[in-house]
């Protein structure tokens, strides 16, 4: 065994050397990316795989994505590439060539995660890219060159299509669900920058948006009243970027939804939606429109190609599927411009052709192909039309030649299920889907060569080695097998209905004699296999557990079956192993192997059991019962050997020998070559690791699929092991791989087994193919109708027969008419067991039957008798159930159901109770004042007070402060005002007196008014409010809200005092009408009279306290009582009784009713109840009567006029007062409705001044609202402003740079201009020796000469020469790039390197030397120059701290700044009080000015009165001249002159001493002044100023 063991590791490490996997072919289906590549090839992404295919030959070429998933995909059939990126992290984008498929270059830009998209621009070398999350990059590259020309994020922006336009690669269209976005590259020399337009599309209905710039919306109308209108964002309360885009939700009008997009010649826009409208958008102006169709005229219905795949459909069907698809709008997914029109086509799979005309558009039916078309794309040469499906169908039209459509991929519904080789298993293979579509392929090549539908989800598929049969299962646990004898024509031959359970694994044994099915919940059916067998189902097995895996194992000496079924126990979380044997004997006596109901028995099948010490996921077992696993939790191989067991009891865990570690994601599963000698492991990585069986090294691996498409789904090994097919779980990927060894060895192995197994296979090949041939095919269309005819049959019967009787022996057949075919296999095998037990027992049956029969008529004479008892004796019908189990059953699940809803009660009421205590809290508790009301005793009036809440200590405190900053500023008012006062004349004049007493007979009748509201008037202190001309700052109006609040908070108390006096009243007037009440029942109930007394209470409303408590009589149920309340209830009832007897049993009572009538003496009330009882011979004839009997009757006559009389005034009596009562309480309660009437007009007026102040509170709100808003857009637009400033600079720089650039470009054009101008002056003294007409030729070819001939030349003499040197013979700086860069390179030989490099390196190190010495000197030199300069810095920053300090002078302001603690408050009030001040001295300078004008005015007319006035005189003046003239003659004459000069002279001195009075005076006046300047100098300094000052 040793020397085995050595050869096999040695033969795995020879193998591990020379084994190598090559990708023979791909096939695929993709539903996305299909484009052309040049005319006549078409290709596409599938999995890690890009696929070539050529549309004339259908050839196929495979381009590997080595990193795994190919991500976004784009094809430029100009240039003949194809771009797409690897998905994985900071992915790169890889461009090849076709068809030598060369790689171009590669991309590595800054996406982190994953490329969403890729296009190619039709002219240039330029490709855009757009990145999936987080960057959502834009990016335009050269991608011959690999440089990034220019890139522009937008976060969060998802895009779902990208384009450029054919006729302007500056421009790129790119759309999402919402938008469509229009992108204009701006380019100046090598700069480039992207700039967005995004387009404004229609509303949902297609009608047309409005434009509006939320940000700087302006609207016509202003509301004076309410304040300026402001912008949405400023109403929000943003100011950043979010307010220039911010839209509410409710105003956002939802617009169409782009689907797809299109460029046409003139650099227009056609845009499909799926609203199904069709719109036109002009790349210029941006704007939208909406196409409209216009039938034309003469149109004709064209003919059209259709495809379709309903092969098992009738007629019916599919007219009413193709009318449903016609009627519904369709909406357009893709979209092709053509010279000649535009091609458009969308969900109704309709490829249509438009020609639009303005805003109108005609169209035609091109052609149809049956399934919704995403995508349309013309080759190159435009004379080739691709379409593509949903599904991933592909077709090929030429509009020119109008040619059929022809199908160049045929894509399955679904992904790939499984695939595997079929016998021989060197020329066909068989895949299927999960759709159940079987797809045939041609091993050698892959090309397609049939395909079966099965119309229902597959879940298994295996090919038979004994036939051309291949097995199918299902989800609803049918087997189809299949007949490929004609690879070009499969057929459904036979179909098997095992089970109700889905079908999660099949397995052929190597012989092919043996189907071992695995179903779900642990069930596993052998069928015969062979076509000669009919498919015989053998029998059927359950396991303890969920099926995970099978392996079958074939003995050719013994021709036995051993199988392995791998389950994990959910108990242990172990994997257990059970195996068991398949001898002929099921096959030659299978009713000796199975019991009555289908099942294997255990001494047929001698099942085993192993226990594991690892979960597995996977398991193999070869022949030498040696058994590999694939860990469930972690990823590891483990290798066991299983031990013969003697007994099935025998549970020890079987350890793993080895255990090596495998580098997949788990979970995965494993795999056997035919020959045993590999073992493939395969995992949701989607690597393919093949290791040696023996030694388990890995020998090869591919990377045939990837994670992100979930991995590997299935793996199949052919019998010669040269071929291995892999397909993917969800990448819809099946590839084939070869070996591809230098060695024969391994493979003469497998060739030798593959010959020894179709020897003995080849004689049962060939019969039963033969057999498989001459079966007739199995129709699905006919076994669904007879499916249903039967089931009708089967309903027929159920409602003719709806009940089972047990006395009816053919009920159980007739509930069993249905067809076999359409019970399952197990059922089957059931029934039939039930059939035979039936037919074993019927004599025993029969017995029963009498004796239930005789049961049951016994019964029902007992119930009969029980119907006929009383009600008291009579039974309840359960009484009679004799099944005493059903009846603890029913009564267990009674009172387990009472149980539930007694539980589901008491939650209820618990969160009932939860409940009513939050509200009680919230609405109840919190109240210092209840809410209730007061209602009227006659009239509809009701009051309710004002439930009012505690303050809260921060209400108060805030109440307390403005309260005392209120009496602050009133103290500064009043001692200002003063001020004032004394500063103003002491006495005013009478006239402004009379109008000052006028002003406040005024103010007072308008108090009110211009306070706003009544609130003095109902308990509210209006004297403490501001002016509400007054409140301009914010803090006032808080304030005044607080004040306001306070108010209303004073009117509700106010009003609640006289509503709880007036509650009180009516307390006080029910206990006065229920004391008279007392005395009206006695009168009533003397006088014997039928009627009612009124009984005033209080109601629910006046008393709410009683909402709270719940009254016995208030419970309309029965009241449940536990056992213990019931016996107390039930003890005190009796006690009760017990004193009742008693009582009544009592001599003294007794005695005390019959002489006096219970009572001790006679009241007045009672003499209407007197009675004065007849002598006892009035019963005889008053003629027998004797005149002792005669006198005794008169006394009895007269005893009883006396009690009527008495009894007739004392009736009188009582009626009058009772009329006295019942008006006194009519009128004592009609009071009380009068006062509560009075109470509910105050409760108007109350609320009337409560919604006066909230009024007030409202608009002060609004206003501090107001003013917010007005700071959130002011914070806005200078957001914005500093945005621009900022876009203004950076655009300004640009434009520096660029007109830097500009003037370099200019300068060398200047130059090389001026060189060409010299060129061309000496060209002509260059050839002055030709003719003249020679020169001119030659001059005009050289003006037409290349510029370029230079570098051409330099180019043809620049050589490449060959060299093979070693590795680090070439030595270049470019050592970071993969292709070195020679352009600057020479050549030397090594030995003069060498020598240079021994004498650099000498040199190099005594220089070294030399300078570390340096370098320490020089540092320590610096290090101490730096701590000087440090330590002169630190010195001379001290001293001049020093002299600030002393130099410093604390001024007054210093001083209040160091000892008030909010400074900066103070300053804010101060400048806010002087700018109040600054206004209104503005505003008195302002009228000051008009009054001095109007003064002037008056001045100057009279300035004209005067000088006219002044004319006048000086014409009477000269006239008095004269006159004065003759008086001086007159008085000279008259000697009077002493006389005069006296009287003059005392005038004189009269005036001296008056102007000496006025000067005296004026100067006291100045002195007054300047001492009151003084003192009100010396008042402002020492007094602070809390209000500015009124004039």
């Amino acid at each position: 065994m040793e020397s085995n063991e050595e050869n096999g590791e040695d033969n795995g490490r020879r193998l591990a050397r020379k084994a190598e996997l090559e990708m023979r072919w791909v096939q695929g289906f993709t539903n996305r990316n299909v484009g052309f590549v040049n005319n006549k090839t078409i290709c596409y992404p599938c999995g890690n795989y890009i696929l070539f295919v050529d549309i004339e030959t259908k050839k196929k070429t495979v381009l590997k994505c080595k990193n795994g998933h190919v991500g976004a995909f784009a094809v430029n059939g100009n240039s003949q590439v194809v771009a797409f990126s690897d998905q994985k992290l900071n992915p790169i984008i890889y461009i090849y060539t076709f068809p030598g498929l060369v790689k171009q270059s590669e991309i590595k830009g800054e996406a982190q995660l994953d490329y969403s998209l890729l296009a190619f621009s039709y002219m240039g070398p330029y490709l855009a890219t757009y990145s999936s999350i987080p960057e959502f990059a834009l990016s335009i590259w050269d991608w011959q060159e690999s440089i990034l020309l220019c890139s522009k994020s937008q976060p969060g922006v998802k895009v779902t299509s990208m384009s450029f336009n054919p006729m302007n690669w500056h421009q790129l269209c790119l759309s999402n669900e919402n938008s469509l976005t229009v992108w204009n590259i701006e380019r100046n020399d090598q700069e480039h920058h992207l700039k967005s337009k995004p387009v404004r599309l229609p509303a949902e209905d297609g009608s047309p948006m409005c434009k509006q710039d939320v940000f700087f919306s302006h609207p016509d109308i202003q509301d004076l009243y309410y304040g300026p209108v402001l912008p949405i964002s400023a109403i929000a309360g943003l100011a950043g970027d979010e307010a220039e885009t911010f839209r509410p939700k409710d105003d956002i009008q939802p617009s169409v939804h782009p689907t797809v997009h299109c460029w046409t010649a003139t650099s227009d826009l056609y845009m499909g939606c799926e609203e199904g409208h069709f719109l036109a958008i002009n790349a210029e102006t941006l704007k939208a429109s909406l196409l409209y169709y216009k039938p034309a005229q003469d149109a004709t219905e064209p003919r059209r190609t259709k495809f379709r795949s309903f092969p098992l459909l009738c007629d019916d069907s599919l007219k009413k599927e193709e009318d449903k698809r016609r009627a519904q709008k369709p909406v357009l997914l893709a979209m092709a411009y053509h010279k000649d029109g535009l091609y458009a086509a969308g969900s109704d799979g309709i490829v249509r052709f438009y020609q639009i005309k303005g805003t109108h558009y005609q169209m035609d039916d091109s052609f149809d192909v049956s399934e919704p078309i995403t995508s349309l794309d013309f080759s190159p040469d435009y004379n080739t039309l691709l379409v593509e499906t949903d599904k991933g169908s592909v077709y090929v039209y030429q509009p020119s030649q109008n040619e059929e459509v022809i199908k160049v991929l045929d894509a399955c519904n679904d992904h790939f299920l499984s695939a595997d080789f079929l016998t021989p298993g060197n020329k066909y293979c068989v895949s299927v889907a999960i759709s159940g579509e079987v797809h045939v392929w041609l091993l050698e090549d892959g090309t397609f060569i049939s395909k079966l539908c099965l119309n229902t989800q597959a879940t298994a598929m295996v090919c038979c080695p004994s036939s051309y049969s291949v097995a199918v299962g299902t989800k609803v646990g049918h087997i189809y097998f299949i007949d490929v004898t004609k690879a070009e024509m499969p057929r459904v031959v036979h179909r098997v209905f095992l089970s109700d359970l889905p079908v999660h694994h099949l397995q052929y044994d190597q012989s092919g004699q043996y189907l071992i099915t695995g179903a779900a919940e642990g069930h596993i059916f052998i069928l015969d296999a062979r076509p000669s067998k009919l498919f015989q189902v053998l029998g059927y097995l359950v396991l303890s557990s969920e099926v995970l895996g099978l392996s079958a194992i074939y003995d050719v000496e013994s021709e036995l079956v051993e199988v392995m079924a791998l389950l994990c126990p959910p108990d242990i979380k172990r994997a257990r192993l059970e195996i068991f044997c398949l001898p002929t004997a099921i096959t030659i006596d299978n009713d000796e192997c199975i019991d009555e109901r289908g099942m294997l028995k255990n001494r047929v099948i001698q099942k085993h059991q192993y226990e594991l010490d690892y979960p597995l996921s996977s398991a193999v077992r070869q022949k030498d019962d040696t058994v590999y696993g694939y860990c469930n939790h972690a990823p590891f191989i483990c290798k066991y050997h299983l031990a013969k067991k003697k007994t099935w009891k025998d549970v020890s865990v079987t350890l793993s020998e080895k255990k090596i570690p495998s580098n997949q994601f788990a979970p995965g599963f494993l795999h056997l070559s035919p020959n045993s000698q590999l073992l493939t492991s395969v995992a949701k990585d989607g690597v393919l690791f093949i290791h040696d069986a023996v030694t388990l090294e890995t020998v090869a691996q591919e990377h045939c699929h990837s994670y992100q498409g979930q991995g590997i789904g299935s793996l199949s090994f052919s019998l010669d092991g040269q071929f291995i097919l892999v397909n993917g779980v969800d990448d819809g990927t099946l590839v084939c791989l070869k070996w591809n060894r230098t060695g024969g060895d391994e493979m003469k192995e497998a060739t030798d087994y593959w010959r020894r197994i179709l020897a003995v296979l080849n004689n049962s090949i060939y019969n039963e193919n033969n057999v498989l041939k001459s079966m007739a095919e199995w129709n699905i269309a006919t076994e669904s109708l007879l499916e249903s005819s039967l089931e009708k049959e089967s309903q027929e019967v159920l409602q003719k027969k709806p009940s089972v009787e047990v006395t009816d022996e053919d009920s159980y057949h007739n509930l069993n008419i249905l067809s076999t075919d359409e019970m399952t296999w197990l059922n089957q095998k059931v029934q039939k067991a039930i059939k035979e037990e039936i037919k074993k027992f019927a004599d025993k049956r029969k017995e029963l039957k009498k004796g239930i029969k005789k049961l049951r008529k016994t019964i029902q004479e007992m119930m009969y008798e029980n119907e006929q008892v009383p009600d008291i004796e009579r039974l309840d019908q359960q009484e009679f159930n004799l099944d005493i189990e059903e009846q603890e059953r029913l009564q267990a699940e009674s009172e387990q159901e009472v149980a539930r809803v007694r539980k589901e009660i008491e939650m209820e009421n618990l969160a009932k109770c939860y409940l009513r205590d939050i509200i009680k809290k919230e609405c109840w508790d919190s109240m210092s004042i209840k809410g209730h009301a007061i209602k009227c005793f006659h009239a509809a009036y009701k009051v309710t007070n004002y439930p009012m809440k505690e303050r809260s200590k921060e209400e108060l405190e805030a109440l307390e402060r403005v309260l005392q900053l209120k009496k602050i500023e009133s103290a500064d008012l009043k001692i200002r005002k003063e001020i004032v006062e004394f500063q103003s004349q002491a006495i005013p004049p009478k006239e402004e007196g009379e109008k000052v007493e006028e002003e406040a007979v005024t103010d007072e009748s308008t108090s009110n008014s211009l306070i706003g509201s009544l609130s003095a008037q109902f308990g509210g202190d209006t004297s403490i409010l501001y002016h509400q001309m007054d409140l301009h700052t914010r803090e006032e109006k808080i304030n005044q809200i607080i004040l306001l609040q306070d108010i209303i908070y004073k009117v509700k108390t106010a009003f609640n005092k006289e509503f709880d006096t007036v509650a009180r009243q009516k307390e006080q007037e029910i206990a006065r009408v229920k004391e008279r009440n007392l005395r009206i029942q006695e009168i009533v109930e003397q006088l014997e009279l039928q009627e009612e007394v009124w009984e005033p209470a209080l109601t629910d409303d006046e008393i709410p306290e009683r909402a709270l408590t719940v009254e016995d009589s208030e419970i309309k149920v029965e009241k449940y009582l536990t056992p213990q309340q019931r016996a107390k209830a039930e003890m005190m009832a009796k006690i009760e009784m017990e004193r009742r007897l008693a009582a009544l049993n009592s001599a003294r009572q007794r005695a005390l009713y019959d002489m006096m009538g219970g009572v001790l003496e006679i009241k007045k009330e009672d003499i209407l109840k007197i009675e004065i009882p007849p002598p006892p011979f009035v019963s005889k004839p008053d003629t027998l009567w004797n005149e002792e009997e005669k006198k005794v009757f008169k006394e009895y006559e007269k005893k009883v006029k006396e009690l009527n009389e008495e009894r007739e005034k004392y009736r009188k009596t009582l009626e009058t007062e009772l009329k006295k009562l019942q008006t006194s309480i009519q009128e004592t309660t009609q009071t009380f409705d009068d006062t509560v009437s009075k109470l509910f007009e105050r409760k108007v007026k109350s609320e009337m001044v409560i919604y006066q102040e909230e009024l007030k509170i409202n608009n002060l709100l609004y206003s501090l609202l107001l003013d917010e808003e007005l700071s959130t857009r002011e914070a806005g637009l200078n957001h914005f402003l500093d945005k621009k400033r900022k876009e203004k600079l950076s655009t300004a720089e640009a434009v520096q740079v660029a007109r830097a650039q500009v003037d370099a470009y200019r300068e060398t054009y200047d130059n090389l201009a001026a060189e060409d101008k010299i060129l061309e002056r000496g060209f002509k003294k260059e050839f002055s020796d030709v003719p003249a007409h020679h020169i001119e030729h030659l001059f005009k070819l050289y003006k037409r000469r290349p510029r370029l001939r230079e570098e051409k030349m330099r180019f043809q003499l620049d050589l490449t020469v060959q060299f093979l040197l070693k590795q680090g013979q070439v030595e270049l700086e470019s050592a970071a790039e993969l292709i070195p860069d020679y352009t600057d390179a020479i050549l030397l030989h090594k030995s003069v390197i060498e020598e240079l490099n021994c004498t650099i390196r000498a040199q190099g190190e005594k220089k070294i030397a030399s300078m570390v010495e340096s370098k320490d000197f020089s540092k320590g030199i610096f290090q101490l120059e730096w701590e000087h300069k440090k330590m002169k810095m630190l010195m001379e920053d001290l001293n001049q701290r020093a002299r600030d300090i002393q130099n410093l002078h604390v001024s007054r302001d210093r001083q209040l700044f160091l000892r008030i603690l909010n400074y900066d408050s103070r300053i804010t009030h101060q400048v806010s009080v002087m700018e109040q001040t600054f206004g209104v001295m503005d505003k008195l300078h302002k009228k000051k000015v008009k009054n001095c004008q109007k003064v002037f005015k008056d001045l100057e007319k009279r300035i004209s009165l005067k000088e006219q006035a002044n004319y006048k005189l000086s014409q009477e003046l000269q006239e008095m001249l004269v006159s004065v003239s003759e008086r001086r003659h007159i008085f000279e004459a008259a000697d009077t002159r002493l006389v005069s000069e006296k009287a003059a002279k005392e005038h004189y001195q009269n005036i001296v001493q008056r102007r000496q009075l006025v000067d005296l005076a004026k100067e006291q006046a100045q002195e007054i002044s300047v001492l009151q300047a003084e003192v009100e100098r010396l008042r402002m300094r020492t007094f602070p100023a809390l209000f500015e000052m009124e004039y």
